[in-house]
């Protein structure tokens, strides 16, 4: 079977009853059990070009997320979360074309130029949360979950989900949402929570249908506060050996301040973050701003960041070896659009397309020349059922 059969055959697949509307995410009121399904679907043609090189791809990104959720008296709740990706079968097994993307591996050597497939099982878990008063307590236990570490993932995010590709920034802020082994606390009141998390640092493995498991070896706090459409998050975490091409431990950092107001046919949502890798190699830096603009099927979206890439000098460092790496600071700058075609009971479904510009630094532009890149492609969205709070999303 082809990848493009199998590209369509997900986005089928993933047409199944969902509402049409876009809800916040709420508290059921019954104390039956509850449960959801969320999906989203890319499907389409990517081309990326860069100096003596130009690369294109049909091609699908895609998730699906399944929760089953019941209230207790006295306060409590608990909620079941499994969420599935089929990008190793939609994707090239090294990944997705991306100009100056970089993270894990591919046959043993560092991605450069490429997004990787995410693995089919990204989230497997649950959370339960307990009422005291006007204080709540949670506890996370995942076999694969979201450390608490960074903003919402980017494929949840609202000032996000409209784009197929994956920040520059991704591995600087929010990859810890695929994470082997995820044990956390959290604690909120009047919309300030901090939440405090043990997990395994490494990235996943090349194998992206297997489930990783591992020492949870590496520790993260969150301190977060909500206030209407308002969200602000600063963490830190220590993780060991984060990057499977060197040996050594990182510390990452990350603020950001996110705004999102709307329903279904109006809305505005955007993001600004900052994430920082302290590496035994030097500090890489990324900034980056996004923002998603709603009129009832019109859809418009960008994208801008700047990021500082371990590109000249990655690969493998044996203990004993290390030395400050090379920096090329790449700055990206996407604006897109998708049309709403349909809204049905099935789902919405959308056209859209982007093209994203960038800027070379002194020591790539041998290499790289003017890139620039730009995606057409269907997308499906869909929702139903019931549902909780996400507080990782």
């Amino acid at each position: 079977m082809t990848r493009r059969v199998v590209v369509l055959l997900i986005l089928l697949a993933a047409a199944r009853p969902a509402t049409a509307q876009d809800p916040p995410h709420q508290h059921p009121s019954s104390d039956a059990w509850q449960w959801g399904v969320d999906s989203n679907v890319f499907a389409g043609y990517n081309y990326q070009y860069r100096k003596f090189t130009g690369f294109d791809e049909v091609e699908s990104q895609n998730w699906l997320m399944t929760s089953l959720a019941k209230t207790f008296a006295g306060g409590s709740s608990l909620e079941l979360i499994g969420m599935f990706s089929f990008e190793a079968f939609t994707l090239q097994d090294i990944g997705s074309p991306q100009v100056f993307q970089t993270g894990e591996t591919f046959m043993g050597a560092p991605l450069i130029d490429y997004q990787h497939p995410h693995d089919l099982i990204m989230n497997l878990g649950g959370e339960y949360s307990q009422g005291f008063g006007a204080t709540t307590v949670t506890i996370g236990a995942y076999v694969v979950g979201p450390a608490p570490l960074g903003p919402p993932v980017f494929m949840h995010r609202p000032s996000a989900i409209e784009n197929p590709q994956s920040p520059l920034s991704h591995h600087y802020l929010d990859s810890t949402h695929i994470t082997p082994g995820v044990i956390s606390l959290g604690v909120e009141r009047a919309g300030f929570s901090i939440e405090a998390g043990a997990f395994h640092g490494q990235e996943p493995d090349e194998d992206r249908l297997d489930l990783d498991t591992a020492a949870l070896d590496s520790y993260s706090v969150r301190v977060s506060w909500a206030d209407g459409p308002w969200h602000f998050q600063a963490s830190g975490a220590d993780l060991k050996t984060p990057e499977r091409k060197s040996p050594y431990d990182a510390t990452r950092l990350t603020a950001s301040a996110s705004y999102f107001e709307g329903d279904e046919t109006r809305s505005i949502a955007w993001l600004a973050a900052f994430g920082q890798n302290r590496e035994v190699f030097g500090n890489l830096e990324s900034y980056l701003f996004e923002a998603v603009k709603r009129s009832h099927r019109n859809v418009f979206y960008t994208r801008a960041e700047s990021a500082a890439k371990d590109i000249l000098d990655a690969g493998f460092h044996p203990i004993g070896v290390a030395h400050t790496h090379r920096q090329s600071q790449v700055s990206a700058l996407t604006l897109g659009y998708t049309r709403d075609i349909a809204n049905k009971s099935v789902g919405r479904f959308g056209l859209g397309g982007d093209v994203t510009g960038y800027l070379v630094p002194d020591n790539l532009e041998e290499s790289y020349g003017s890139p620039w890149s730009f995606h057409v492609f269907l997308r499906y969205y869909g929702r139903f059922g019931a549902h909780l709070d996400h507080r990782h999303h």
